[in-house]
């Protein structure tokens, strides 16, 4: 099995086209959070139904720049990932959108409690699962993935928690366009694919041997 995740994708989809032959050989596309820029249902299904062209097994949830209509209407095809999980192959993927607060008031801000228990109710319809796949728009703090361009670590703290904790395989964020890497927490590899317009995207396969998991960059 094969997964491709990208996300931060803020209605520029023009890598959708060289990516397409990674799109096209997945048998899912995860998108990490921030459809828009700031908008809300109309532009988010214009972002979905041109990742559809090329692969219609699509989960997805809201980011921080996301209106929270838009959490309305991935609810409504059923592919939302935020506060929710799904099992498919032996793989749980569950996820928490938005972002941990900032001072920017953006349009999907929860406080730490909130993001521990988003991950909660996601994780509680994944727990069957062999491997998990957890997925916080938000990087957790104090990692490679969570650092602003002024030295600042900016992740969430419930979220570096709920992975200490629950120990899942691969944890997939986005948020702090800037941080593009992996990391690691303990045995959990981490990765921030940055902003997709830039070209980062992970892909993740399953094999009899367990998942593994690559950044990569368009070039």
């Amino acid at each position: 099995m094969k997964i491709i995740s990208f996300g931060d994708i803020h209605e520029d989809f023009s890598n959708l086209i060289p990516l397409k032959n990674e799109l096209v050989t997945s048998d899912l596309v995860i998108v990490t959070g921030d459809l828009t820029n700031f908008h809300g249902r109309k532009e988010a299904e214009k972002v979905i139904e041109e990742i559809m062209k090329y692969n219609k097994n699509i989960l997805a949830q809201l980011g921080n720049l996301d209106q929270p209509e838009v959490n309305d209407y991935l609810t409504e095809r059923g592919i939302n990932l935020h506060r929710n999980g799904f099992i498919t192959d032996d793989i749980g993927i569950f996820g928490v959108g938005g972002s941990n607060l900032t001072p920017f008031n953006t349009p999907t801000e929860f406080n730490e409690d909130e993001i521990k228990t988003f991950l909660l109710d996601g994780l509680d319809k994944v727990k069957d699962a062999k491997f998990k796949i957890m997925v916080p728009h938000m990087p957790p703090k104090d990692t490679k993935l969570d650092i602003i361009s002024a030295g600042a670590h900016v992740g969430s703290q419930s979220v570096r928690d709920f992975i200490l904790k629950h120990k899942p395989d691969i944890a997939l964020s986005g948020h702090i366009h800037e941080a593009r890497g992996s990391d690691t927490i303990e045995n959990t590899i981490v990765f921030n694919a940055g902003m997709f317009r830039e070209g980062g995207y992970v892909v993740i396969t399953k094999t009899s041997e367990g998942l593994s998991a690559e950044l990569k960059v368009l070039t």
